[in-house]
C-alpha cells in the first residue's frame, strides 16, 4: 500500500526568523502524533540549513523548491543537487507550473533535473498539470501525457521509484479554485494509466501521486480519500502550523 506524502511548498516566504517560528509551531503540533502520512517541508534556499537543525529530532524531512542540472560551474543564481544535499534535503520539487510559466522551463530542461537530482541521491517532486485554457479546450490528456512521457524519459523503472508525481491544476493554483475529489482522481488515474505504458502494472502502481492545487483543510480529507491520490503538495496552508497541521492529520 502506498504511504501518503504530505508536502509544504513555501514558495518566496518566510525569512529565517519567520521560519524557525513556523518549524517549531509544527514540531510542537506534531509531536506524539501517530503519523499515517510522510511530512515534507520545502523552505526557500535561504532557510534550509536552519531547517535542517530544527527538524533534526522530529518525524519531518526537508526538500528543496528547484535546483540545477550541473554539478557545479558558471551559473549564477543557481543550486545544484549536491549542495541541497550538503544542507540535509532528501526530496526536491521539479517542474512546478510556477518555475513553466514564469521562468519558461520546459519539459526538456525539467527531465534534465529529474535525471540529476536521482544521480544526486534526492527523491523528485515532479509537478504536471494543464491551465485553465487547456482544460477548456479539452487538451488536459495530451498536455498531461506529453509533461509525463518527456519528464521522465530515460529513467529506468528502478529510478521511478525515487520519483513522486505531483498533478497540479495551474487554474487551481493560488485561485482558491479546486478540482473536485472527483476530477482530481480522474487524472491520477490517466496519470497511473500513462506509467503503467511507459513502465508496468506494478511500477505505476509503486508510484506516490500528490495532489496539488489550493489544498486546505476544509477539502483535505475529501481528495486524500480517493484511491489514486496518495497526498498532497500544498501551498498557502502550509505557512501556517494549524492548518498544514489539520491537513497532515487528514491523510
Amino acid at each position: 500500500m502506498r504511504k501518503k506524502v504530505i508536502a509544504g511548498n513555501w514558495k518566496m516566504y518566510n525569512d529565517i526568523p519567520a521560519s524557525v517560528k513556523l518549524i517549531s509551531e509544527l514540531k510542537k503540533n506534531l509531536a506524539g502524533l501517530d503519523l499515517k502520512a510522510e511530512v515534507i517541508i520545502c523552505p526557500p534556499f535561504t532557510s534550509l540549513d536552519t531547517a535542517k537543525t530544527l527538524i533534526k529530532d522530529s518525524a519531518i524531512m526537508l526538500g528543496a523548491q528547484n535546483m540545477y542540472f550541473e554539478e557545479s560551474g558558471a551559473y549564477t543564481g543557481e543550486v545544484s543537487a549536491e549542495m541541497l544535499k550538503s544542507t540535509g534535503c532528501q526530496y526536491v520539487i521539479l517542474g512546478h507550473s510556477e518555475r513553466r510559466t514564469i521562468f519558461k522551463e520546459t519539459d526538456e530542461l525539467i527531465n534534465k533535473k529529474i535525471k540529476k537530482a536521482i544521480l544526486s541521491g534526492l527523491n523528485p517532486i515532479f509537478c504536471v498539470g494543464e491551465t485553465l485554457e487547456q482544460r477548456e479546450n479539452g487538451t488536459t490528456e495530451s498536455v498531461i501525457s506529453t509533461q509525463v512521457s518527456v519528464g521522465l524519459s530515460g529513467l529506468s523503472a528502478e529510478d521511478l521509484k525515487k520519483v513522486i508525481v505531483a498533478y497540479e491544476p495551474v487554474w487551481a493554483i493560488g485561485t482558491g479554485k479546486t478540482a473536485t475529489p472527483e476530477q482530481a482522481q480522474q487524472v491520477h488515474v490517466f496519470i497511473r494509466s500513462l506509467l503503467r505504458k511507459l513502465y508496468s502494472d506494478e511500477a505505476a502502481e509503486g508510484v506516490t501521486i500528490q495532489y496539488g492545487g489550493s489544498v486546505k483543510p476544509e477539502n483535505a480529507a475529501l481528495l486524500l480519500s480517493q484511491a489514486d491520490i496518495d497526498g498532497a503538495l500544498v501551498g498557502g496552508a502550509c505557512l501556517k502550523a494549524d492548518s498544514f497541521t489539520s491537513i497532515i492529520k487528514s491523510a
